[in-house]
């Protein structure tokens, strides 16, 4: 949630190129007026963390990528302490359980399956965006944390 004037700074790790695109796409026809950086692996996100001084405000982690997934990202950012508040949305197309419940534990913010169709995806990022992350991350439990539009 924007607290003054400032951009919000958004990421988003996919190491799926049409998925990429998609959420661009989606996002940038939101004219937000947010900045978006993309990454396509666990270690361009990790490099990219541990050398810069500003602190996004909200990260979209695939849960499926090779070498490191989404899981292994996020515990990796939740060890330092200056990510500790980092909102982190886990962002995939499993809707098993086990992800579910992996991601909670791990310390994601809200778990959103991939939307089918490109409105819906518009419309999930709209409100991720706008979301209140202060009460999103103080009431975290299981019926909050999985997204649905």
């Amino acid at each position: 949630m924007k607290t003054s004037d400032k951009l919000m700074q958004i990421i988003l790790v996919d190491d799926d190129t049409d998925d990429r695109l998609l959420f661009e796409e989606a996002f940038n026809e939101l004219d937000s007026g947010e900045n978006l950086t993309i990454f396509k692996d666990g270690r361009e996100i990790l490099d990219y963390l541990y050398t810069t001084t500003e602190i996004p405000d909200i990260v979209f982690l695939d849960l499926n990528m090779p070498i490191l997934g989404g899981i292994d990202i996020l515990r990796e950012i939740r060890k330092d302490e200056k990510y500790q508040k980092l909102s982190v949305v886990i962002y995939s197309t499993s809707s098993a359980e086990k992800d579910i419940e992996d991601s909670l534990i791990a310390g994601a913010n809200i778990y959103v399956k991939k939307p089918n169709d490109f409105e819906t995806l518009k419309e999930t990022l709209r409100k991720v965006i706008q979301m209140n992350w202060q009460f999103q991350s103080a009431e975290l439990n299981r019926e909050t944390f999985v997204f649905v539009v």
